[in-house]
């Protein structure tokens, strides 16, 4: 099947990743998993010029799930290291493309020198607005949902906000990427059919794209398919399609 053309009214104004597969690409080279971690890493500077080039204006990556505390020691270990090694040699460059840099999730078991750096990474990038990289690192969706709801409590026994009052959007704005657009396109790599514990708010209407590709081997080209595949969907966001009737055609 022939898939659309990307034109500029079929691009997603915000794409999410989950970047899977790092260790079993490791695994089939007979390599360290923090060596596929490595490899994946680069893969990123090259998405970032896609999205650039393409018009995209949010780019989230999930990097560091809330779970993965419980890999082995030695992977957590350089996964840290990792982090650090890439804020250090891209933020310059992400600042020189206009590119401002995000990181949402739990800060407090990071090393104080990596937690330091985002802080820093952050600040230099603020005002930058041609593209937001955002990176998720020690984040789950249920912790998502779980702040925001702790942020409301805390506004609502102060006095400043009504229960009764409440609504879906005064949760939604309070959540990580709450000032954001929510993602029109969400691509796993791997070959997994699961979203993770991965923005669950935000995913409510989401397009899907899996691929079976490891993401040290997710290049441009798989980039573009995804992409391809997105400009041929109609989003209804729960609504009916333009022209049906609901009748039976015969």
């Amino acid at each position: 099947m022939e898939l659309a053309a990307v034109t500029p009214d079929r691009v997603p104004r915000h794409v999410a990743i989950i970047m899977d597969g790092n260790g079993r690409w490791a695994r089939a080279r007979g390599l360290p998993a923090l060596a596929g971690h490595r490899a994946g890493a680069e893969v990123i500077r090259r998405h970032l010029d896609t999205c650039l080039r393409e018009g995209i204006e949010v780019l989230t990556l999930f990097a560091f799930s809330s779970e993965n505390w419980a890999r082995p020691r030695e992977e957590v270990r350089g996964l840290m290291a990792l982090f650090i090694r890439y804020l250090r040699a891209e933020v310059k460059k992400l600042h020189q493309n206009g590119i401002r840099l995000r990181v949402i999730g739990e800060r407090s078991r990071f090393p104080r020198r990596l937690a330091a750096l985002m802080e820093e990474s952050e600040a230099l990038t603020a005002g930058n607005t041609t593209l937001t990289l955002a990176i998720a690192a020690d984040y789950g969706g249920k912790w998502d949902i779980l702040q925001a709801t702790r942020r409301l409590v805390a506004e609502a026994v102060a006095g400043g906000l009504n229960p009764e009052a409440i609504e879906a959007a005064d949760i939604e704005e309070r959540l990580c990427l709450g000032d954001l657009p929510r993602p029109d396109l969400l691509v796993r790599t791997g070959g997994d059919h699961r979203i993770s514990n991965f923005l669950l708010w935000q995913l409510a209407y989401t397009e899907l794209y899996f691929s079976d590709c490891y993401w040290p081997d997710f290049d441009d080209a798989e980039l573009q398919a995804a992409l391809g595949d997105y400009a041929q969907r109609e989003r209804r966001f729960g609504a009916r399609p333009a022209g049906f009737s609901g009748l039976a055609q015969c």
